[in-house]
């Protein structure tokens, strides 16, 4: 099957109204197991975020049980403070290459300027993409939100071109909300 998606064109999806082609597609690159997210797994998150140890201890971890239980190629949690957005853990095959960098750039930048979902099917055809992996084919970039402030976002990133769809979309979303005791405490 081929790529499913308008390559050209990212897609932004406000929290909980997914576009019709989103809602009703599958895509050959969705990690597989996010479209049924085990209530094991999110258990397993609150007890990771909620323990004692240093947030950028518990944000690599969660950041490992994240990527293990939907089989992306690349986790990383960020935390968004006024004009600087900075890595408090990852998963994958190489450190992001921009550990910290301005609210204003790459995806991120569009989701903390706007609040919403930033998703780009077609990185390398979308110019708002901060290269992070070299081989990247898409990546999403999900809000975190606690007390009606941005916070920090969840960065999922895939090989493959159209990997997220509206299924996924919402896991995601789901799993994001999970990470928000790593700020609770601050």
């Amino acid at each position: 099957m081929g790529n499913q998606w308008p390559a050209a064109e990212p897609v932004d999806l406000a929290a909980g109204r997914l576009p019709p082609e989103l809602s009703a597609r599958g895509t050959r690159g969705r990690p597989a197991n996010v479209s049924g997210m085990d209530d094991l797994v999110l258990a397993n998150l609150d007890e990771i975020v909620t323990d004692d140890r240093p947030r950028n201890e518990r944000a690599g971890r969660a950041a490992d049980v994240i990527r293990q239980a939907t089989q992306a190629r690349w986790v990383g949690i960020y935390t968004v403070a006024d004009t600087l957005v900075t890595n408090e853990g990852w998963s994958g095959p190489g450190a992001p290459a921009h550990p910290s960098f301005p609210t204003t750039e790459g995806l991120t930048g569009h989701a903390v300027r706007t609040g919403t979902i930033a998703l780009s099917n077609d990185v390398a055809r979308d110019p708002r993409y901060l290269t992070n992996q070299d081989d990247s084919g898409s990546e999403l970039i999900v809000p975190i939100v606690l007390n009606g402030r941005l916070i920090g976002t969840l960065d999922v990133e895939s090989g493959d071109l159209g990997a997220f769809d509206g299924a996924a979309v919402v896991e995601y979303e789901r799993l994001a909300a999970a990470l928000r005791p790593l700020w609770q405490r601050d």
